[in-house]
């Protein structure tokens, strides 16, 4: 396995009591990482989008000492579990434009936030059940000037029926802490005609693959590329699960 430096965050000033448009000097320290792990991803950002992702860490910090937003709040945690993880999940369709996307329990703002930052013709969409952090998400859009992006209040299942968010999304995303079948059915009514979801897993177990097979199976879902990986700082492991209400899913290769 490539031998990833990690940086430190002993340079670090403490976040203002207020939100600052100031590019901080953290930047430089995310462009090594994201070279490091090029071929992890098959993508590298530009400079403004290293300072975008600075910012971004600089503003959840601050968040989070006004809200419970994140555990991981360790630069190399960060870098690592919100904005690698983020972007890992969608490697397989990297390469489509002009995509619909939207991001179910987005909480502190992942992985809509980093989606939206590197794909900027992506249209990414953020909603949660709680206001104060869809109010947070909202604030950092603004903050970062990201016109391809937008925050929701409001639970799945009633956004999933109205007619301005049903079957309007060429892609759903969903870090699926809870069980797979409901997270899919989270996913499913969002999903235009040639959709996909992706399901961002920890682990994977055999017996859960096979009950969620069945699932997939008896509602009509054709489940695509499961994804197993490790990332790349810790060497955790970690899953993608691709699907689609479909036979248009990504296949299996």
């Amino acid at each position: 396995m490539t031998n990833f430096q990690t940086h430190q965050r002993e340079d670090i000033a403490e976040p203002s009591p207020t939100f600052s448009k100031i590019v901080p000097p953290l930047a430089p320290l995310f462009a090594p990482l994201f070279a490091q792990c090029h071929d992890t991803l098959n993508w590298l950002p530009s400079q403004l989008q290293n300072e975008q992702f600075a910012q971004l860490y600089r503003l959840v910090l601050e968040g989070n000492r006004q809200q419970n937003l994140t555990r991981i709040t360790e630069f190399n945690d960060f870098w690592e579990k919100h904005l690698w993880d983020s972007l890992r999940g969608i490697w397989a369709l990297q390469e489509q434009e002009r995509l619909q996307v939207i991001d179910i329990g987005t909480g502190a703002g992942f992985p809509g936030l980093a989606i939206a930052i590197a794909k900027p013709s992506w249209q990414v969409t953020m909603i949660d059940s709680t206001q104060k952090k869809v109010n947070f998400v909202q604030q950092v859009i603004e903050e970062l000037e990201l016109s391809n992006a937008i925050a929701i209040a409001g639970r799945a299942e009633a956004l999933a029926q109205s007619v301005k968010y049903h079957r309007k999304f060429d892609l759903a995303v969903i870090r699926a802490v809870g069980k797979p079948d409901i997270c899919t059915k989270y996913c499913l009514p969002f999903l235009n005609q040639k959709g996909n979801a992706v399901l961002y897993r920890g682990q994977w177990l055999t017996d859960e693959s096979e009950q969620f097979s069945v699932f997939c199976e008896s509602q009509n879902i054709e489940l695509g590329q499961v994804d197993r990986f490790q990332t790349p700082l810790s060497a955790g492991l970690r899953h993608s699960i691709y699907l689609s209400p479909r036979s248009t899913s990504i296949s299996n290769s």
